[in-house]
């Protein structure tokens, strides 16, 4: 008849530092140190320094859907750093900070945003 032996734990002792805490809790508390020290998104560099344009400061957290479509027409269209059509740029711009905030913009925000697009299409003389 054998007995069942149950798994023993190492025995080791685990290997603190100066600090007394193990390796892996000092790992996660300087990780957490640095991230803390960067905090910036990498999505507010992207508008930034991206080769779409240059928009006007804040202009998606201020303002009427006429002035965010007007601004991103005015953008898009004085850029020399774009790749693809003004409107295009102007869209994409538009789209990407509605997707980046996601559940963090408030409802009346994102119905301004989704106006704006509309309203970006008719400056442009797009069907909707």
């Amino acid at each position: 008849m054998a007995t069942k032996r149950s798994p023993s734990k190492s025995k080791r002792p685990v290997a603190r530092g100066k600090s007394g805490r193990p390796p892996r809790q000092r790992h996660a508390q300087a990780h957490a140190a640095h991230r803390a020290a960067h905090s910036k998104k990498w999505s507010h560099h992207v508008m930034e320094t991206s080769d779409a344009m240059d928009i006007q400061h804040d202009i998606f957290k201020t303002g009427s859907a006429e002035s965010i479509a007007q601004s991103l027409k005015q953008s898009s269209t004085n850029s020399r750093r774009r790749k693809g059509t003004p409107f295009q740029s102007a869209m994409s711009m538009l789209n990407f900070y509605i997707n980046r905030a996601g559940r963090n913009l408030p409802k009346a925000r994102r119905d301004t945003l989704q106006q704006a697009k509309r309203k970006l299409r008719e400056a442009f003389g797009r069907a909707p």
